[in-house]
């Protein structure tokens, strides 16, 4: 699964998009959201999950790790599968960002990045126009491929 992660990385990076990931956390069938603070440039007060920029020489998968790591304290435990990649454009540059159903070790207490974020909250499959608030529906999305995907999971 990694090689190709890999060459979509590549083949992105010759085309001069740029890569964002996006990290939907399952635990007891449901994903952790984040409200982004009020003062953030993009998107203020919105639903989000823990993601940003994969930075130059770091794969997608490293780039959802330290993502995780500085936006809830949590370790990555396993990549599950991949929901959805989509493009958007910011600032006239287009980005591809990719959100992965991720697994995570220890507690699941999210110890949120300061100043970045004001809440959290576990949203089930039957929940997910809650993330979708001030007119924010590409979370709503998000969320719902990644039930989608969950549900495509070969059973352990």
């Amino acid at each position: 699964m990694h090689t190709k992660f890999e060459e979509w990385q590549k083949q992105a990076e010759i085309e001069g998009i740029g890569l964002i990931v996006g990290a939907l956390v399952l635990r007891d069938g449901c994903f952790f959201a984040h409200r982004r603070a009020y003062d953030r440039k993009l998107f203020p007060g919105c639903w989000d999950v823990a993601g940003g920029h994969v930075e130059t020489g770091e794969t997608l998968i490293g780039a959802v790790a330290r993502e995780l790591r500085e936006e809830t304290g949590w370790e990555l435990d396993e990549v599950l599968g991949l929901a959805t990649v989509f493009d958007w454009k910011i600032d006239g540059r287009v980005m591809r960002e990719y959100e992965f159903v991720v697994t995570v070790k220890g507690s699941l207490e999210a110890v949120l990045e300061e100043g970045k974020a004001v809440e959290g909250k576990w949203v089930d499959r039957n929940d997910t126009a809650s993330v979708a608030e001030h007119g924010n529906h590409k979370m709503k999305e998000i969320f719902d491929a990644g039930f989608a995907a969950v549900d495509g999971l070969d059973p352990r």
